[in-house]
């Protein structure tokens, strides 16, 4: 008898009270995402967080990189995204790093802030021409992936919220009419 039938058996025998029976046992043989797990070693998550610091460079503001977006990206990639959109991420990593490397012959983590910039500002022009020709049924550009992950991440830490935006813990009544002046930052609300 191996373990699933002896866990079968057993949930048998207590009348079914294990809730998700399949799913309980599912866990036994299911497979482990193998790729995405390298991203949550330090040197990928500061590697992302360059990356991200480059998109959002600390300002006025803090940067991407204060707000923790490294960190953020691997549990979004993990959690929320297909298998397919993972592949085409990993593999966008590694052709920014191999860009770098034919542009300025040194690795991503490497260059100089102005160098991050001027790679990044190449690669976004490219992902921006890629989105605009690919079929429905192409993936998306690895670098969309990066920059919509890095919005996402800064806007909705509290660094972003309450440094980047106006933040206001508990808004009062929705007015559709308030006064804009240029300028003004935008709001983020709990």
């Amino acid at each position: 008898m191996n373990r699933r039938e002896a866990l079968s058996r057993v949930a048998w025998i207590m009348g079914g009270t294990i809730i998700g029976t399949n799913l309980f046992l599912e866990g036994c043989s299911r497979k482990a995402i193998t790729g995405v797990d390298g991203l949550f070693e330090e040197s990928s998550i500061d590697f992302l967080g360059n990356i991200a610091e480059t998109i959002l460079p600390k300002t006025a503001t803090p940067g991407a990189k204060e707000a923790g977006v490294g960190s953020f990206i691997p549990v979004m990639i993990r959690d929320c995204y297909t298998p397919e959109d993972q592949k085409v991420f990993l593999d966008g990593l590694v052709k920014l790093d191999n860009a770098a490397k034919d542009k300025y012959s040194k690795v991503f983590q490497d260059l100089t802030a102005e160098q991050r910039t001027e790679l990044i500002t190449t690669i976004d022009k490219e992902a921006k021409e890629y989105q605009t020709t690919k079929k429905p049924e192409d993936p998306n550009h690895y670098f969309s992936i990066v920059k919509e992950l890095t919005l996402l991440g800064f806007f909705t830490s509290e660094v972003g919220a309450t440094k980047a935006l106006r933040y206001v813990f508990i808004p009062g009544k929705y007015d559709g009419n308030y006064p804009y002046k240029k300028g003004d930052k935008a709001w983020a609300l709990s």
